[in-house]
């Protein structure tokens, strides 16, 4: 039997790797996607196969990733209730649909992942399997109880490599668990598990300051970032064209220098419990208000508050893991549809963990300043005298009420 595990080569997968080869007498394929985490890949393959893997695949998903992934969801909108960026949701769809390729190429009959049994990732991999290889067994040793009563805390795990000789590095644990890749880094359990504790205080810009600096430490001056829009993609980044990967880096490095992009926050995690985590999104916070302000200027009403109905729908979609799901598919038909007239430039300014607008433009703006003026309309588009007609219809349905019912009064405070 072939298996093809998630591996990093840390700790918990290495674990992972030579348990389920044991307990399943398998022969293990590791994967570790490249998706923008920075981590040192140098000596993996040696590492992998040391531990019990037969071959292993290092796979390089930027590109993809930004292009495919992320800026799709940009397009939608989509942050998770009104805060999330949806960093890591959005990358475990691509993870896992890369997993399922390897597994169809080595004829493997199952894939691992080292997924709680209490998070959102573990659904995440498992919906995209079942949408696309519904046939593939899914192996989450999280979820055996033999695995959990083998190994019920760190000190066992380190044991247990010592013992089958796994090259692994262990270290004292950080006080949380972090998640990088191209459009954040995530924070969360140990420490942050205290939704009263301040992880903004500045004596620990050590533990949450990887993509982004404090606002407090962000230069004294502001910076002037412009961001080309083409069909709602962003392409290029002050004046020079850009891949959708290469956007997200320069983005990232420029908010990140001025601290935009942190988030502290509760969420409703799928599987039904509530989550504080902190997040750094410096790239995709600007990229999110740029491109809505791009929108502003070009998107027709009606187009703009349809497609604003459907965000939280959507950013559940990319949260809950229904990537590869129909509904997902029939939305990002229609936010397509919506994105045709997206282009135009956007200047925003950055400073201490701010982003606001100072300026846009399209060649397609449906904003005539002409009409809008306050002063005498040239163009006659717009006759004052029509709006008594408009307000009065829109007002025979109060009226008719109140007729009936009497006026509306307002309730009182008790």
């Amino acid at each position: 039997m072939k298996i093809v595990l998630a591996y990093s080569g840390g700790l918990d997968t290495s674990v992972l790797l030579s348990w389920i080869k044991e307990k399943y007498d398998a022969e293990m394929i590791a994967f570790c996607a490249n998706v923008g985490q920075e981590e040192e890949l140098k000596g993996l393959e040696a590492k992998a196969k040391k531990t019990g893997a037969s071959k292993i695949y290092i796979d390089d998903l930027q590109e993809e990733f930004a292009s495919d992934f992320i800026y799709p969801m940009i397009q939608a909108g989509a942050v998770y209730e009104n805060q999330y960026f949806l960093g890591t949701s959005i990358a475990r769809p691509l993870i896992a649909k890369r997993m399922i390729e390897i597994a169809r190429k080595e004829n493997a009959k199952a894939i691992g992942h080292g997924a709680t049994g209490k998070g959102n990732d573990q659904v995440r991999f498992e919906l995209t399997t079942a949408a696309l290889a519904p046939d593939l067994d899914i192996i989450a040793p999280w979820r055996d109880e033999r695995f959990r009563s083998e190994f019920p805390g760190r000190a066992e795990m380190i044991a247990y490599c010592e013992k089958k000789k796994i090259p692994v590095q262990a270290s004292v644990k950080k006080p949380f668990s972090m998640d990088r890749n191209l459009l954040h880094i995530s924070y969360e359990a140990g420490i942050l598990e205290d939704p009263w504790f301040d992880a903004g205080d500045r004596k620990y810009r050590d533990y949450f300051n990887t993509l982004s600096v404090f606002p407090e430490d962000a230069p004294d001056k502001a910076e002037f970032v412009t961001l080309d829009f083409v069909k709602g993609n962003c392409t290029a980044v002050n004046g020079k064209q850009m891949s959708p990967l290469a956007v997200m880096k320069a983005l990232n490095k420029v908010g990140g220098k001025h601290g935009v992009g942190r988030v502290d926050l509760v969420e409703n995690r799928f599987v039904g419990m509530k989550s504080r985590g902190v997040y750094e999104t410096p790239g995709g916070a600007i990229l999110h208000f740029a491109h809505r302000q791009i929108e502003s200027l070009t998107m027709d009403r009606e187009v703009m508050h349809l497609r604003d109905s459907l965000i939280p729908k959507y950013a559940e979609l990319v949260y809950y893991g229904f990537w590869f799901s129909p509904e997902r598919y029939a939305l990002q038909a229609l936010v397509t549809e919506s994105q045709k007239d997206v282009t135009g430039t956007i200047r925003v300014k950055l400073y201490k963990g701010n982003i606001m607008n100072a300026g846009r433009k399209s060649p397609v703006s449906l904003y005539n300043p002409q009409i809008a003026t306050m002063e005498a309309d040239p163009t006659q588009a717009y006759n004052q005298d029509d709006a008594t007609g408009f307000i009065r219809l829109n007002g025979l349905r109060l009226r008719v009420a109140a007729q009936v019912h009497g006026p509306l009064k307002e309730k009182k405070k008790k």
